[in-house]
């Protein structure tokens, strides 16, 4: 990056179809903002995946900068809560989307959507955690929320070797709860078992719901990245009174089930949304993430890539190739 231009991984669209291509831009080219950043690092999650292969129709106006988390260091600022040299971290706003994002050197957005770096917490880190760990550890906040201890028994975490998964073992782990770990995939009993899981449940036991409107009381909580049948089949297990974090759907979108587990066991679904969470929840969140999330664990479910490897990893994030979380060296 010299002077006014940075490198960028520029999507664009031609008769329905996306091409992406590395490119110079120059800071003139940026969108609207209050604050520029000087992108440090990006990450990937699964709705980068989609938009960079063009699916969903997320993006509307090409050319487009994708990738909807960056966290780097405050270049200007025409707002008082940012300054020179502030290192910051973004996630949701719907960048990356709807306003270029973070797989490029610089970002312009404005300053409401910026958080500062909470103390403890390097770029990289931050990167590593990204809106898949930022999602879980609102899930295990809203999970407290309504009354989950670490004496309650089981938590069940389904799609565990994804990047929600995998961070929402290791928090749920060092709070001291006992985690169940759901995965289709058993060759990452051993990779589950080093973030703290101590129990694994095979994805098919509970991807084929029974039909039974209640099952045998199992979990004392639930984080679901999965949906679908899953979600139904976790609904009939709940202990009573107990609730489910429901914020993903890997396994689809249509939820079958009936309200017998809402009004015979009092259980709760908890919807989860990172997009839109206010400036003062996600100040919170950050916080826990910092003080919950052990370094170690997060650096042993993190892979490092560069601007250039993103349209790869977004293909192998669509296929439930990526284990833990991957994050961009946008200087790489």
């Amino acid at each position: 990056m010299a002077g006014d231009r940075f490198k960028a991984l520029v999507l664009e669209q031609q008769d329905k179809k996306v091409s992406h291509s590395l490119r110079e831009l120059a800071t003139s080219d940026l969108p609207q903002g209050e604050v520029t950043v000087a992108v440090e690092y990006s990450t990937v999650n699964y709705k980068d995946g989609m938009v960079v292969k063009g699916l969903g129709n997320l993006v509307r106006n090409y050319p487009h900068v994708p990738g909807i988390d960056f966290a780097g260091t405050v270049e200007q600022s025409s707002d008082g809560r940012y300054k020179p040299g502030d290192k910051v971290v973004l996630t949701g706003w719907r960048v990356g989307e709807m306003h270029w994002g973070g797989y490029a050197q610089k970002a312009r957005v404005k300053a409401d959507w910026l958080v500062k770096l909470p103390d403890g917490l390097t770029a990289k880190q931050a990167m590593a955690v990204g809106t898949a760990g930022f999602t879980a550890m609102l899930c295990v906040l809203a999970l407290e929320n309504h009354g989950l201890k670490p004496d309650a028994g089981t938590v069940l975490v389904t799609g565990a070797a994804g990047g929600v998964g995998s961070v929402a073992v290791s928090i749920l782990a060092k709070l001291g709860y006992a985690v169940a770990a759901s995965t289709g995939r058993p060759a990452e009993h051993d990779y589950l078992k080093s973030l703290g899981a101590v129990e694994f449940v095979e994805r098919a036991s509970l991807s084929e719901y029974s039909g039974r409107p209640l099952d045998r009381e199992r979990w004392a909580g639930c984080v679901d990245t999965v949906g679908a049948t899953t979600l139904a089949s976790v609904l009939s297990q709940l202990q009573y009174g107990r609730s489910v974090a429901a914020c993903g759907l890997a396994g689809g979108a249509k939820l079958e089930t009936t309200v017998i587990p809402f009004l015979l066991r009092g259980v709760n679904l908890l919807g989860i949304d990172s997009v839109m969470q206010p400036y003062e929840n996600r100040v919170r969140t950050w916080r826990r993430i910092a003080s919950d999330l052990p370094h170690d664990k997060l650096a042993a479910m993190t892979d490092v890539t560069g601007l250039g490897g993103v349209p790869d990893a977004a293909e192998r994030i669509l296929q439930g190739k990526i284990r833990g979380r991957m994050v961009v060296d946008v200087n790489a």
